[in-house]
Order: structure tokens, then sequence, then C-alpha cells
């Protein structure tokens, strides 16, 4: 069985989405979602309404954005995330236009093919939260491999 790496991510804007302050974010939305579309490793992506996500209301506070996605791996969601220029100019600015969460991004493995839903990025959120990075979800800073992965041990023994 194959794996892929499945991500949710939250923010909550400080103010009303439709205010003037988010323009600049909501103006770059569009532009972010085709970098990471053709970024490599890109598999899947949460769209809504307007090609993306803004108007699925997954939580009580109507401020609070979600996105999903799927990647090939942990690898390629990193690359994306800290080494793609328009990705990165957009999120040095971040706390313009978000609050501050403690636990706003969840990680985990899924089997290929699966598309996650909204109720199981929001699952996985929470055990987080609870529990802490665990097989079940995790973050960059403390990752788990997939499933199916080979232990490097196991590999220098193939080797041997």
């Amino acid at each position: 069985m194959q794996y892929q790496l499945a991500e949710i991510n939250i923010a909550t804007f400080r103010v009303p989405m439709t205010d003037p302050v988010n323009a600049d974010f909501i103006a770059n939305l569009e532009r972010v979602n085709v970098l990471a579309e053709r970024a490599p490793g890109f598999v899947w992506r949460l769209v809504g309404e307007g090609n993306n996500a803004m108007d699925i209301k997954a939580f009580d506070n109507p401020n609070t954005a979600v996105n999903m996605s799927v990647w090939r791996d942990l690898d390629a969601l990193a690359n994306f995330v800290y080494r793609s220029e328009g990705h990165r100019e957009i999120m040095r600015r971040r706390r313009e236009w978000f609050e501050r969460m403690e636990f706003s991004l969840a990680l985990w493995w899924i089997t290929t093919g699966h598309r996650p839903t909204v109720a199981e990025g929001k699952a996985r959120l929470e055990t987080l939260s609870r529990v802490g990075p665990s097989a079940h979800a995790f973050l960059f800073n403390k990752p788990f491999p997939a499933p199916d992965a080979v232990p490097v041990s196991a590999r220098l023994d193939q080797c041997a």
C-alpha cells in the first residue's frame, strides 16, 4: 500500500474576511494556489465555489479559513511551503491578517487516492492539540514516517 501526505491548515482573520485590510491576501490566493498546483509533488487541494476554500465554513467562527491539500510526501510539501518564494512572500505577512493560533497545522499520512474531508482534518487538528505530535497527526518539526516507509536500519541490512 502506498501513502501520500495530507495537510490541513487554518487561520482566523483579525477582522472580517471581507474587510479591506485583507485585500492583499485575498488577491493573492489564486496566484499562490496556482504555484502549489504546479509544484513538484502536488496531488490535490480543497476547493469551494471560488476555486479556493474561502467559502467553506468549517468552524463556528466565520472568520476562520480552512485549507487542505495532499502531497506526494513531506519533502514535496516542505519545498513548497518553505522554498517557494511566492508562498513565502505572502506568509511573511500573515501577522497582518491572522490571529496567532497554537495549533493551525496538522499533517498525516493517507492511502494514495484518498481525499480527506474537512471533518477528518479537524479531527487531526484536535488530536494534535490534545496529545501532541504522533503518527496520527504531526508537524514539520516532529514528523512521522509513512506507514509503508522502510526504516533506515532495514535498508542498511539489505545492502549488507
